[in-house]
């Protein structure tokens, strides 16, 4: 069983805001990233978009599609990366079969959450585990929270 996070500590790049509004979470993962220097670079600029990114297998290993971090611009041309290349996920055999376990038998989708830096300073992907919303779950949720604005209002002002 994998742990449980809060939240990631360090320095945040990049969020998908839109997969917790598309997908219902249940649990969450790190996976580290097979950067090169150039990725990392720019990752510490803070340039990074994960929102069309999801992550699959290909040959037995977790890779992420879709995520775009923009070439380094002081780097030469030559020693640049390709932005939207894929990039392989390292993470034990165990939660890589958990995950892929789960898509394949459950339906549910592997989605990044977000891209990290964490206390020793590698960059970190925070995976999870998705299922897809229909659109009336979707309302369900935003009313809810409205909801909690509101009643958070009234006891704030009223105290």
């Amino acid at each position: 069983m994998a742990k449980k996070k809060s939240r990631p500590r360090g320095h945040m790049v990049a969020q998908n805001r839109r997969a917790r509004r598309d997908y219902t979470i249940s649990e969450t993962y790190e996976a580290g990233m097979q950067l090169t220097g150039t990725e990392v670079k720019s990752l510490r600029l803070g340039r990074a978009t994960i929102t069309d990114a999801f992550a699959s297998e290909r040959h037995g290993e977790l890779w992420l599609f879709g995520a775009h971090i923009p070439e380094y611009p002081g780097a030469a041309n030559q020693f640049n990366h390709e932005p939207s290349r894929a990039r392989k996920l390292l993470m034990k055999r165990k939660e890589i079969a958990e995950l892929l376990g789960a898509s394949q038998r459950k339906g549910m989708t592997i989605v990044p959450l977000g891209i990290y830096f964490n206390r020793r300073g590698f960059a970190k992907l925070e995976l999870a585990l998705g299922e897809g919303k229909h659109t009336y779950d979707k309302r369900q949720t935003v009313k809810t929270r409205d909801w909690n604005r509101q009643k958070a209002r009234l006891i704030r002002d009223k105290g």
